[in-house]
């Protein structure tokens, strides 16, 4: 028996790489790249320099492993954060446990190596939250007024800058503890 011998088809290929270079140039044109975004937040400019401070002008918050917070070594609630805070910056020398004023109250935030992130932004969205409330109280004005004044007005601008001098936002973040 004879095997009969049939024509090989071959495939011109000589378009393939022209037609993968059109693919590839193609996904990267339409594709979009989703830009994750993180804490916005001013960094201090690098000094070695260490600063003295009065333990009076310090608002010492420490979230444990457990996302228990302590203010002052004394524990509290989530809910009772942002009044704690607002009553130390704008104490004004009042009480002798409470900062001076606010351009000298600091407040630090300190965590354990367990606290979860989700805790550290709640906190930390809880004094932004105080220091706008106070810069909106300082001007006359709502929060959700305050808020949406336009850093492009330059009216308001200078609003936004003058409620700044009185209340500057000075949020200490401190090295996570060890646990033990």
């Amino acid at each position: 028996m004879g095997y009969l011998q049939k024509d090989q088809v071959a495939v011109n290929a000589g378009s393939m790489a022209d037609i993968a270079f059109l693919l590839l140039i193609f996904f990267l044109v339409t594709t979009t790249i989703v830009n994750d975004k993180g804490i916005l937040m001013k960094l201090p400019i690098k000094n070695n320099e260490s600063v003295e401070l009065n333990q009076r002008n310090v608002f010492a918050i420490l979230v444990n492993s457990k996302d228990e917070i302590l203010a002052k070594n004394e524990l509290i609630k989530f809910d009772q954060l942002k009044d704690r805070t607002k009553k130390f910056i704008d104490n004004n020398g009042a009480n002798a446990h409470l900062s001076d004023s606010p351009l000298k109250a600091v407040v630090s935030i300190r965590t354990d190596r367990g606290t979860t992130y989700d805790t550290y932004l709640k906190v930390l969205d809880e004094l932004k939250l105080s220091y706008n409330e106070l810069r909106a109280a300082s001007l006359g004005l709502r929060l959700a007024e305050y808020e949406n004044l336009d850093i492009k007005n330059p009216e308001e601008k200078e609003l936004l800058d003058q409620a700044r001098e009185l209340y500057p936002m000075q949020i200490s973040d401190a090295e996570p503890l060890e646990s033990k």
